[in-house]
């Protein structure tokens, strides 16, 4: 594995699910492996599961890892080529990446979209200079567009609690939107249907109201309802994620509180297993009941954000580069 940007850098997703369970039943197995290594942690905007989890899962591994926030204790960096730098931007992305690329064996990056331009998000502008100009190994600690951590936890999360609780037939997954104080990105959702779709051991359905559509390029393969309810019949894993529309770029139209997801809405699954990437409006997108009830599995999600790092790192650094 050169990077990791997306599902297109797996080669088999199967043996990196395994690879993750592997580490989470023998977290210091390979903890030579990146021996007098360092991982640069970038962020262009805050994190905490995504921070911290990737820092564990690097000294698990013997990498060194050094967090740096661009975005307050840096220079304001230009990613547009041939810019005429007379504006606010200091540092061209050029001249700073390749240095990285010296000071460091794997980097690893978290953007954000604007929420302004789809055009510029849909791009991803930033983590693709990155790996132009790095010529090192370039890791997603989410971009514009997708999260691919994030999706890679959500499949070993399923995986596992089919383990604990095998299931006669595939698993109906269902991701349902959520109401939210503020437009979201689509990177989640984007991520989430873009991994479930290329696993292919599910039965998967999207729900959300009208004008919420995703980019198809994501959801290809799913069944996309605006009936809640009927989407959650049956259902074996509900996965609750606000996201802003897509057409008509960053909006929200709707804030309708019958879209949160309650004990209730349950009654109608397969006793359904309840997730969610945090961090999560409490009463907004979730009920506390739900939330803290035994259906969900949201804290051994985020839990399990180490194992998919850790997998990820060490395809990485036993891959030849």
């Amino acid at each position: 594995m050169k990077n990791f940007i997306s599902i297109a850098d797996v080669t088999d997703l199967d043996k990196l699910i395994g690879k993750a369970l592997y580490y989470k039943a023998n977290p210091f197995s390979d903890k030579t492996l990146g021996e007098n290594k360092r991982i640069g942690l970038l962020f262009l905007n805050p994190s905490l599961r995504t921070r911290l989890s990737t820092q564990v899962a690097a000294r698990q591994l013997g990498l060194e890892p050094v967090v740096f926030n661009v975005d307050k204790e840096g220079w304001a960096l230009e990613f547009e080529e041939e810019a005429i730098m007379s504006g606010n931007t200091v540092e061209h992305i050029k001249d700073a990446a390749p240095v990285l690329g010296k000071y460091f064996d794997i980097l690893c990056i978290r953007t954000f979209p604007s929420l302004k331009n789809r055009e510029d998000d849909y791009s991803e502008l930033y983590i693709r200079q990155f790996v132009k100009y790095s010529g090192i190994p370039v890791v997603s600690l989410e971009s514009a567009t997708l999260h691919p951590l994030q999706s890679l936890t959500d499949i070993i999360t399923i995986t596992e609690s089919m383990q604990n609780a095998p299931l006669v037939k595939k698993p109906k997954i269902v991701l349902t939107w959520a109401p939210h104080v503020k437009p979201l990105p689509q990177c989640v959702a984007n991520s989430f249907s873009q991994w479930i779709n290329a696993w292919g051991k599910s039965d998967f359905v999207i729900t959300h109201p009208e004008d919420y559509e995703l980019d198809p390029v994501f959801t290809r393969g799913a069944t996309i309802t605006h009936n809640q309810n009927e989407a959650l019949k049956n259902a074996d894993f509900v996965y609750v994620k606000n996201w802003s529309t897509y057409n008509d770029y960053g909006k929200i139209y709707t804030n309708d509180p019958e879209w949160m997801l309650t004990a209730g809405k349950l009654k109608v699954s397969h006793d359904a297993k309840v997730m969610h990437c945090l961090p999560v409006r409490r009463n907004v997108e979730l009920s506390d009941e739900v939330l803290d009830g035994p259906n969900s599995i949201v804290t051994r999600q985020a839990g399990n954000r180490v194992w998919a790092a850790q997998a990820v790192l060490s395809e990485i650094l036993q891959s030849p580069f």
